[in-house]
């Protein structure tokens, strides 16, 4: 394990909690989450990963004409950056403290792996506004204090892989626990993933595996060889995260989908987050990647 000196920025710009809409800068219409990004990019991320709203509710959505318009709009500004697209909605089940009498319950969203990528399969088979990727989300996790549980098993997984692969979509592997990199492993030994694979270390996201830097430094020293690796950690250790998974040889990831604030009790927009972890990245006498750059080493065309 040694210090990453050459540093891709991802920024993910909306998640899928309504609850951060209390944010004044939290974007919710296609327009206000592409410019967010758009905003992100030009202050050195060569990434931006998005979750899409309902314009008129602000509720997360999975409907394409809205990634269409956000990806439209980001490949019309002229300003070169990576899209990524989560393919995370559609894997909630709300169970009922009934067994199955009462499952699933309100606020479950479970649908079949070809729903969840529906837009992105949509907009590679329209060819306009492709995607370069698309996140999987690798293993179940029990979501919050209730009876909220994300599921993703090893079949799901492996179709969105096979899908991804058809598609010619650069997968990024979403890792919240430990056996989820054990299950990254299998799917590389099976071919699903093309090299070199891009995996996400998510961490102190309850319940999944903690926010400290031994569980990190573990997950590292088991990552498969020649993985090119991103962590970030939630709320007021996102920053100090930036430092941490360059230390451990990664790449970083900030943005209002992990974490509101520039500092105590102030917002921060996407753009100001990405300003922030750069200053970070270059104080450490690292540099921050280009798109360009970034995709040759991602092996994105």
């Amino acid at each position: 394990m040694s210090m990453n000196y050459d540093v891709i920025i991802t920024c993910a710009v909306t998640g899928d909690d309504t609850k951060v809409t209390k944010s004044p800068h939290c974007a919710v219409t296609p327009e206000q989450i592409a410019n967010t990004a758009i905003d992100a990019a030009k202050a050195g991320a060569s990434i931006v990963h998005i979750h899409v709203r309902d314009p008129e509710t602000g509720a997360f959505s999975m409907e394409t004409k809205y990634y269409r318009e956000v990806v439209k709009r980001i490949r019309e500004s002229k300003v070169d950056v990576i899209v990524n697209l989560t393919c995370g909605m559609g894997g909630y089940i709300v169970v009922g403290d009934n067994g199955l009498s009462d499952t699933p319950g309100p606020g479950s969203d479970f649908c079949s792996q070809e729903d969840r990528m529906r837009h992105v399969i949509d907009l590679c088979n329209e060819g306009k506004y492709r995607p370069d990727i698309a996140t999987l989300d690798c293993g179940s996790l029990n979501f919050g204090d209730g009876n909220r549980a994300y599921v993703s098993t090893p079949n799901y997984l492996r179709k969105g892989c096979q899908i991804l692969k058809d598609l010619g979509v650069k997968p990024e592997l979403e890792v919240f626990d430990t056996g989820n990199l054990w299950f990254v492993k299998q799917l590389i030994k099976e071919g699903l993933i093309p090299a070199p694979a891009l995996i996400q270390l998510c961490m102190g996201i309850p319940y999944g595996v903690p926010g400290d830097p031994g569980h990190l430094i573990a997950m590292v020293n088991t990552l498969p060889p020649d993985a090119i690796f991103t962590s970030f950690n939630i709320s007021r250790m996102q920053m100090p995260w930036v430092a941490q998974s360059i230390l451990c040889g990664g790449n970083v990831r900030v943005g209002l989908e992990d974490n509101l604030y520039s500092s105590r009790g102030v917002y921060a927009s996407n753009a100001q987050l990405v300003e922030k972890a750069r200053t970070i990245i270059e104080a450490m006498g690292a540099r921050v990647m280009t798109p360009a750059q970034t995709r040759e080493k991602l092996k994105i065309a």
